[in-house]
């Protein structure tokens, strides 16, 4: 399933990363790769924060529905 469709608090470990290549490229550099740990935070509005290598990043919904968990 999508990142998207995760709840909140809970731990998921990511599948694989879809998308274009620079697409796969950015999110790897921000730190989710395939079998990495990645919980959702919150949801505000169109964005989600996540804990992601031990460090919280921002991303739109766009991004997180190329994230499979």
């Amino acid at each position: 399933m999508p990142l998207t469709m995760a709840k909140t608090g809970e731990v998921n470990v990511i599948k694989r990363v879809g998308g274009r290549e620079e697409t796969r490229r950015f999110l790897e550099n921000l730190g989710f790769v395939a079998g990495g740990n990645v919980m959702v935070v919150s949801e505000i509005g169109g964005s989600m924060i996540v804990n992601v290598k031990e460090s919280r990043v921002a991303i739109n919904k766009d991004m997180a529905n190329k994230i499979m968990v």
